[in-house]
């Protein structure tokens, strides 16, 4: 699953819409709506959408010996 949707399926499951989410991001309904089809998004992106969605992102990498980077 890629990022965009996971994203939207946060904006489902909070019960928020694309454009609220935006204008909590401090940006406008058309700029986000096209990152959204880029899926390009850094990690203070994907923070910031966390925090405005009112949870948080994690993104690691789980080796077998249970090690997370």
């Amino acid at each position: 699953m890629d990022i965009s949707t996971k994203i939207k399926l946060a904006e489902t499951y909070a019960k928020m819409s694309e454009a609220e989410l935006a204008r909590k991001m401090g940006t406008t309904s058309q700029a986000f709506g096209q990152r959204i089809k880029t899926g390009k998004f850094s990690s203070a992106d994907l923070d910031a959408i966390a925090s405005a969605l009112g949870t948080e992102f994690v993104c690691y990498f789980k080796f077998p010996d249970g090690t997370e980077i």
